[in-house]
């Protein structure tokens, strides 16, 4: 049997494998070339010599080290640049300035450097490339509201987006419609300029339009999809009537739309995705291999409600630890994609603590089992912890120390129940955001007796 202090060192190390595939300055210098006066990117290629200037532009968790990769690469040929990333992310760059604001409920700090961007970007000409380095947590790290909305509004409607249970990509559709910049408006804002959008994937699928609201991607969502969702999670009317207004506006052909697919402008626009969450388990599985297990990829789009999921997966691991099926034991199946929690409770946690509590109380009394679940970001809710991992001996753990798994779960309060056990994820920030990465481990099976 491999003791469970061996599971969790293995489910750590594997973790940090996949971390550093996905590095964000790794991944630009992997993707960005230049060759002397040539930029090439993919099957595209930039004449640096015919261009007036090189403005770097962006938002997200990992904006930093992108910014300082794309220096590494491009030298003294850029011009000036701002990226928004998340406070605690930042980091040195020589040209680009980057600025710290909150996440996921946008601040005046967010607001100030969308206005930054959006004017920087205004004054580009068909002679001038724009770079815009987009990744997780772009779309709350550049909130300028259209007129008539205030940003406290905003920061409401989005509090309430996910509070509500609300899909990232529900929540962006939202705040597309009621932004100045998100939804392909500062593609809009830099034309005729060239784009080249370098972009870290955050979402399942790796859709262009939803990762960070998609800045400079054709928008597919509508006013009235914007709508309908508020109407979907019963919160259209609790909303501020100023947002309220405005979508109904947009809804009734008052307000213009967002850029669409076929517009001219993106024609002139290049999305290349330099990192995703299959790298990351691709990695994590060839991990895992390294240290003895067999492994298998499950799903890189795993989603839904947190403790659902979190049931699914646990049945999963306790059929391999009684049945061998669909992999023999040792084993780790690898799974990664974004949930979320519908809040019941006034607890603290996130969606991978939550789904670690869950699998707990599933995994009760099983012997050499672990689960695994941790953001990639460094992140989980509004807490200091990446996720947490539990095993068959959690909920025993917490009864001793006084602590009942099954209130804490139904009171939304994992963080302070894994870290009284010293079992959260703490890694910091990463600066890095492929949505999240699930372990689960078993050891070898007993034989049977003859």
């Amino acid at each position: 049997m491999r003791h469970p202090a061996t599971l969790r060192e293995d489910g750590t190390a594997i973790f940090r494998a996949a971390l550093e595939a996905v590095d964000p300055a790794a991944a630009i210098r992997r993707h960005l070339k230049r060759e002397g006066d040539r930029l090439r990117v993919g099957d595209r290629s930039y004449d640096l010599a015919r261009l007036r200037r090189v403005l770097v532009v962006g938002a997200g968790k990992a904006g930093a080290p992108m910014a300082a990769a794309v220096e590494e690469v491009l030298g003294d040929r850029i011009t000036t640049g701002v990226v928004a990333v998340k406070v605690g992310h930042g980091g040195p760059t020589r040209v680009v300035r980057v600025r710290e604001a909150a996440h996921p409920v946008p601040d005046a700090a967010g607001l100030a450097a969308a206005t930054e961007v959006l004017d920087l970007v205004r004054g580009a000409t068909a002679d001038d490339l724009v770079i815009a380095l987009i990744s997780g947590g772009g779309s709350a790290l550049l909130p300028l509201p259209v007129p008539g909305i205030t940003l406290e509004e905003k920061q409401q409607v989005t509090k309430q987006l996910l509070a509500s249970g609300a899909t990232i990509q529900e929540v962006n559709a939202v705040r597309k419609h009621i932004s100045a910049v998100k939804g392909g408006q500062l593609a809009r804002a830099a034309a005729p300029a060239r784009v080249l959008t370098l972009v870290l994937s955050d979402i399942i699928g790796d859709p262009l339009d939803a990762i960070a609201s998609g800045p400079t991607a054709p928008d597919r969502t509508t006013f009235s999809q914007a709508l309908a969702i508020l109407e979907r999670y019963g919160i259209r009317e609790s909303v501020p009537p100023a947002v309220r207004g405005y979508l109904e506006a947009g809804a009734a052909g008052r307000v213009p739309e967002t850029p669409k697919p076929g517009e001219p402008l993106f024609g002139r626009v290049q999305h290349h995705i330099v990192a995703n969450n299959s790298q990351a388990l691709e990695t994590a599985a060839a991990a895992a291999t390294d240290r003895g297990y067999r492994t298998l990829i499950l799903a890189s789009g795993i989603h839904g409600e947190a403790r659902e999921v979190a049931k699914v997966l646990a049945a999963l691991l306790l059929e391999v630890r009684a049945t061998g099926h669909p992999i023999e034991p040792p084993c780790c199946l690898v799974a990664g994609g974004e949930t979320t929690v519908i809040v019941r409770g006034q607890g603290k946690g996130g969606r991978n603590q939550e789904m670690a509590l869950a699998a707990a109380l599933h995994l009760d009394g099983t012997e050499g089992v672990l689960f695994f679940s941790a953001g990639t970001d460094g992140t989980d809710g509004p807490t200091d912890a990446a996720g947490a991992f539990s095993d068959g001996q959690t909920v025993s753990r917490g009864r001793a120390v006084g602590l009942e798994a099954a209130r804490h779960l139904a009171e939304n309060d994992a963080y302070p129940f894994f870290r009284a056990l010293s079992d959260l994820i703490v890694t910091g920030p990463t600066r890095t955001n492929v949505m999240d990465v699930h372990l689960l481990l078993a050891g070898p099976r007993e034989p049977r007796p003859a």
